[in-house]
């Protein structure tokens, strides 16, 4: 049914419950993953002079860096463990819903498994949501892990 399953994270507990998932179905399908990270950086538009706020920013940027390879490297034992093949892609400066769905389509996934922290009305417009922006621009299948859904 599925062959290339393509699972978002940002490392967040519930985003690893959707690994959880997508690698479940992956295993009991026969599907290779790939599980992409998008790096969002700190929101900065403009140059620090040569001060100690440019040093804190570079350290806050390599502290992400570092953030975002962990959770890769977490990602990749738990597909490794599962026996399911797995690659990672850590992408940068797009906006996540973009990537992912670009990554989607360029590497032929047939299913997206994605979290979403289920927010509605008022929370989901002010704060929007890349799940809910992968849904309305996507042709690939999206399953959509929430919160309070049961691990396996």
């Amino acid at each position: 049914m599925y062959r290339h399953i393509l699972i978002p994270t940002d490392g967040s507990e519930l985003a690893e419950r959707a690994v959880t998932h997508g690698l479940s179905l992956a295993k009991f399908v026969g599907a290779k993953v790939t599980v992409i990270i998008v790096e969002e950086r700190p929101g900065v538009w403009f140059s620090f002079p040569e001060t100690g706020a440019a040093r804190a920013f570079a350290e806050l940027t390599e502290q992400i860096k570092e953030y975002y390879a962990s959770a890769l490297d977490r990602m990749a034992n738990a597909a490794k463990q599962a026996g399911v093949p797995c690659e990672t892609i850590q992408v940068q400066d797009v906006q996540p819903y973009e990537a992912i769905i670009t990554t989607a389509t360029d590497r032929g996934c047939d299913l997206i498994v994605m979290a979403s922290h289920g927010r509605s009305g008022l929370f989901a417009v002010v704060l929007g949501s890349v799940t809910n922006k992968v849904l309305t621009y996507t042709k690939v299948p999206v399953l959509v892990v929430q919160r309070g859904s049961s691990k396996n």
